[in-house]
């Protein structure tokens, strides 16, 4: 009987955890909502951004993202020292003829 209890306390718990998280998502929703537009913006704006031809790899990227960002599609043809496409860190230096200028 005494086992009982505790998984019915258990399962309560985790019922009221399941319940408040619902509530946070649901808040966080409703928070976010009035500036998807600003959001949107400024990811343009970071797209948009021109690229020198010397451009420093930041944290998050990959030469992907720096491609569409650049409009460069041959980083790794222009780039003999990267070996690897997916071993891309922050901080390499990579040569990018920016879009327009091909």
């Amino acid at each position: 009987m005494r086992n009982r209890c505790y998984l019915e306390a258990s399962m309560v718990f985790v019922a009221y955890a399941a319940s408040l998280f619902c509530v946070m998502v649901l808040l966080a929703s409703m928070v976010m909502f009035p500036y998807q537009e600003e959001i949107a913006a400024v990811s343009e704006r970071w797209r948009s951004t021109a690229c020198d031809e010397i451009y420093v790899v930041r944290e998050g990227e990959t030469l992907h993202t720096i491609s569409a960002k650049c409009g460069d599609p041959y980083i790794v043809e222009r780039n003999p020292h990267i070996h690897d496409p997916d071993d891309v860190f922050p901080g390499l230096v990579i040569k990018i003829v920016p879009a327009g200028k091909f």
